[in-house]
């Protein structure tokens, strides 16, 4: 099975990126399913129902995201009725949505599970990550031995730490919310494909997606000045994973950084 999961999509540019590219990437790389963080989509701060369906719309099947689902306030009434996206799995008990789902590939039926992770250090107190992940992957793996986790987090030594707590238990351990792709792909010992970034989808003109010359303001004057999705250098970045149908092991992972003129 080979699985794309796209890096953080930014606003309209990601969005327009995805739309125009999306189609020619799977065929060309033979994509089975598509997983992409859509946290960032609604101006840089949150998603909507209307980008939502525009995301599913552009052969995106699974939607995950991190700390920003919740920017936009309207997420509240629709993220249940959205079967693949999907919020962090270790906020609390009570919280709407849901952390972790089983599809099936479209062309070969094959299932596959994805859990969605939010890192805890220089961000939300929130439940263990690693003892989440525990729970869910046992729940999961009823259903398949393929499952992708999308760890949204800043630290990179949590990242990598739940990398090797995790590896031989599940296919990948994708790393997002930096915006910066990191070159530290690889499979690890036990099977599982990690990378600490797997990058962004958006402007590259950019301070992680936002204007430089407000960015720049806020970092110079510490005046909390509103920032701004950029326009220029629109690129679609994440990862290829080849996945072993019968064994859910990684057999590769691969960098994929694609601009919007070629």
């Amino acid at each position: 099975m080979k699985v794309l999961f796209i890096g953080d999509i930014v606003g309209k540019p990601g969005r327009n990126a995805i739309r125009a590219l999306l189609p020619g990437i799977v065929g060309r790389y033979g994509v089975d399913i598509v997983i992409a963080n859509c946290e960032n989509a609604a101006a840089g701060f949150g998603v909507t129902r209307k980008i939502v369906d525009e995301l599913y719309h552009s052969e995106i099947d699974i939607l995950t995201s991190g700390n920003h689902i919740w920017d936009k306030k309207e997420i509240n009434s629709f993220i249940d009725d959205y079967e693949t996206l999907l919020r962090p799995a270790n906020y609390p008990e009570g919280t709407v949505g849901k952390g972790s789902v089983v599809i099936k590939t479209r062309l070969r039926g094959i299932s596959l599970g994805v859990l969605n992770l939010e890192g805890r250090i220089f961000m939300r107190p929130l439940d263990c990550p690693f003892r989440v992940a525990e729970r869910e992957i046992e729940k999961l793996k009823n259903k398949t031995d393929i499952i992708i986790v999308d760890m949204h987090a800043e630290a990179t030594s949590e990242k990598e730490a739940l990398g090797w707590f995790l590896d031989g238990k599940v296919s990948a351990v994708l790393g997002t919310h930096t915006h910066v792709q990191t070159a530290d792909e690889r499979v690890l010992p036990g099977g599982t494909a990690y990378i600490t970034d797997v990058g962004m989808t958006g402007p590259f003109d950019s301070v992680l997606g936002m204007r430089k010359e407000v960015s720049l303001e806020r970092f110079l004057t510490l005046l909390p000045n509103r920032l701004g999705v950029a326009k220029g250098d629109i690129r679609i970045q994440g990862v290829l994973i080849d996945i072993d149908n019968n064994t859910g092991r990684a057999c590769s992972i691969e960098r994929l950084s694609i601009d919007t003129k070629g």
